[in-house]
């Protein structure tokens, strides 16, 4: 019994065998023929085209021996006796009013851009010695669909200037102007005049007083002077030529054949301004510079301020605080009027009056 079972397993193996043999080792047919060969394709574009348009050799010595012109690399925050990040490499609590990081060193830029907020503490907070570079201003694209997204220049700020006085207000040159955003970043009061009032209606004047070095995004708006009343209406903001008609890149980075104006000196080319003035670029706001002098004089024989031209801390009445106000507020432009030059002369001249008439 047992050997006829196997007898039988052995059969069973033996044909699975032969049948798996069968299925897995077929036998093969003839060669087929040759195939056609393929058309070649088309070279694509280079993947580097359209970044080398702009990073090449030429372009960026172009940029950086223009660099070398400018009061960005020749300042370097200096204010004379060294780069002023010696003494603004520090900050205190309060926000960015208080952070002189912000402005006044590279790293403390870069992490305002990135983060929102600066490091604040004694000096040095930042290592070394903070000086603009291209990489304070400049990181990576935000996007590389130049053709519908348009040109970034890999800037850290591109989006309308929320202001660090004013939240309420936001300065905008649009998308073709975005580059602007980056100068309004920093050239923006770090108070505003009524930051300074008091219970009693008087002002408090400190030995700073007044809207710091960047008034110059303000005075382009037309906002943030002290307003009094007087002979001279303020226009409404945002409708000066200068501002509704240019932006500060395309004054100060025109297209020149000297490296020393426009470009990134950041200084005004004369094609900038007889895009307009066709008869000739204007070589002063009319009368501006003896008004301000004027002022000056005043403020001083009414013991506001110094000869040197800095405040006299104490408290003073609205209408005199707001003439010194407007004082530094033309001070802190250094445009002489130009950025703005109607609200300018409406600010120095009325405050003018006010004094004169006390």
């Amino acid at each position: 019994m047992k050997i006829i079972k196997l007898i039988s397993l052995f059969f069973i193996v033996s044909t699975s065998l032969l049948l798996v043999q069968c299925t897995t080792d077929p036998i093969p047919g003839p060669a087929g023929e040759d195939g056609i060969d393929g058309v070649d394709g088309v070279d694509g574009v280079s993947g580097t085209a359209e970044c080398a348009a702009c990073h090449n050799v030429s372009t960026t010595e172009e940029v950086h021996a223009s660099y070398l012109f400018s009061g960005h690399y020749n300042e370097n925050m200096d204010h004379g006796d060294g780069p002023l990040s010696q003494y603004a490499n520090r900050g205190f609590p309060g926000g960015l009013a208080s952070a002189c990081t912000a402005c006044h060193t590279s790293d403390g830029y870069i992490d305002w851009a990135e983060t929102g907020i600066p490091m604040v503490g004694s000096a040095p907070v930042y290592p070394g010695t903070q000086t603009i570079t291209c990489t304070t201003c400049h990181s990576k694209h935000s996007t590389f669909d130049f053709e519908n997204d348009g040109f970034d220049y890999a800037l850290r700020f591109i989006a309308p200037i929320e202001l660090i006085a004013d939240a309420s207000y936001t300065i905008d040159y649009g998308a073709e102007d975005a580059s602007s955003h980056t100068c309004a970043s920093c050239h923006q009061p770090r108070s505003k005049f009524e930051d300074s009032l008091l219970e009693n209606g008087n002002v408090n004047v400190g030995g700073r007083f007044g809207p710091h070095y960047g008034a110059q995004s303000t005075l382009l708006e037309g906002i943030q002077g002290a307003e009094i009343a007087g002979s001279l209406p303020y226009d409404a903001p945002t409708s000066a030529a200068h501002r509704s008609g240019s932006s500060c890149t395309s004054c100060h980075m025109g297209e020149s054949i000297d490296l020393n104006i426009g470009k990134h000196s950041w200084n005004w080319t004369e094609t900038s301004c007889t895009t307009c003035h066709t008869n000739g670029v204007p070589t002063e706001v009319a009368g501006f510079a003896e008004d301000v002098a004027t002022l000056k004089d005043l403020l001083v024989d009414k013991g506001l301020l110094t000869p040197e031209g800095s405040p006299v801390p104490g408290e003073y009445p609205v209408s005199e605080a707001s003439a010194l106000w407007n004082y530094r507020m033309m001070y802190y432009d250094h445009s002489n009027g130009v950025h703005n030059p109607n609200y300018a002369k409406a600010l120095v001249k009325n405050s003018i009056e006010a004094l004169s008439a006390n």
